[in-house]
């Protein structure tokens, strides 16, 4: 009699359904899908050229014209100023870029591609960055207007929405980057 007790002990549960069934699921792969899609961009590019793939996409937006302003500069890259303001500074350490005050309004800053910026320019890959707002801008106006609703509502929920965030994989360091951070350190 009592040896029949721990076996009705072990009897396995039913499945349980996943959280969110199909449509989460599909969420989460596609979500997956871009952020890969994004990081072997932002690594191949850190590989290639030794910048970030943030301080790329900000070089291929100067190509299509120089910019007026900082201001200007973080809505061609859809990002917030003061984002923008990081990467354009170290590309301008770097020589890529020059800053130089407004000759119409000295409270403005005007950006373009140094010589070295349009060289490296015309070696570099197409960004995922690029490609991805590309996509985006395909998308339908009801869907593009759609998905943005709902990822802010994600972002939100996530408690991700208050802060401005910085471009993609921007807060890394390049592994130019860490080695100059490293000689210095040392």
């Amino acid at each position: 009699m009592g040896s029949h007790g721990s076996s009705t002990a072990r009897r396995k549960s039913p499945a349980r359904p996943a959280p969110g069934g199909p449509d989460a699921q599909r969420v989460m792969d596609a979500i997956r899908a871009i952020v890969q899609r994004l990081r072997v961009s932002s690594r191949a590019c850190e590989r290639q050229l030794g910048l970030s793939s943030a301080q790329l996409f900000v070089l291929q937006q100067l190509d299509q014209a120089a910019a007026s302003s900082i201001a200007e500069l973080a809505q061609r890259t859809l990002t917030h100023q003061s984002s923008v303001s990081v990467v354009v500074t170290r590309l301008a350490e770097r020589g890529l870029v020059t800053r130089r005050a407004s000759p119409e309004d000295a409270r403005r800053t005007e950006i373009s591609l140094t010589p070295a910026g349009r060289a490296l320019l015309r070696r570099a890959p197409r960004t995922a960055q690029a490609e991805l707002v590309a996509a985006v801008d395909r998308l339908p106006a009801d869907e593009r207007s759609g998905l943005a609703q709902s990822l802010t509502t994600l972002a939100r929920a996530l408690g991700a929405g208050d802060e401005a965030p910085p471009l993609f994989f921007e807060g890394e360091e390049t592994p130019a980057e860490a080695k100059a951070i490293d000689r210095e350190e040392s």
